[in-house]
């Protein structure tokens, strides 16, 4: 299998994604949609990074960083395109992001039932930390 090949997304993006979330994420976000994504690729362009092989969306990360923290989400691989080391370059184009960005530590959203994805992020060199715990609050109701 060949290497993917990373780029930053644009707003021409959005429909591929979007629909590719659907396909190769595990579960769902209140921002999967065309609004949503056009405040990630508008606010912080450089963020959301795709893999293609051969011109085909494999795989994608969002490598957000606030000025503060680095923070990974929606690493997502096609389950046709697992176990082929889609993830860890996909992570390698983050964390080579942040270390830009001056960056000092990942840290990325994992759901508790996602196993498969527990594997992945140890291989990677990320563990949990067992004494946080994510708070959220829904700022609008949909």
């Amino acid at each position: 299998m060949s290497t993917p090949r990373i780029r930053a997304a644009g707003p021409a993006d959005a429909a591929l994604v979007l629909a590719f979330w659907r396909v190769a994420a595990e579960g769902t976000s209140i921002s999967d949609d065309e609004a949503g994504f056009a405040r990630l690729v508008g606010t912080d362009p450089g963020a959301l990074l795709l893999a293609e092989r051969d011109g085909v969306l494999v795989g994608t990360v969002i490598a957000g960083f606030d000025g503060w923290r680095c923070h990974l989400y929606r690493l997502a691989v096609h389950p046709d395109a697992r176990r082929q080391g889609v993830a860890r370059v996909l992570l390698d184009a983050a964390e080579a992001r942040f270390t830009a960005l001056g960056g000092r530590r990942g840290d990325a959203m994992v759901l508790e039932r996602n196993e498969s994805a527990h594997h992945a992020w140890r291989a990677a060199g990320y563990a949990p930390e067992p004494h946080w715990r994510r708070w959220t609050k829904p700022l609008r109701r949909s």
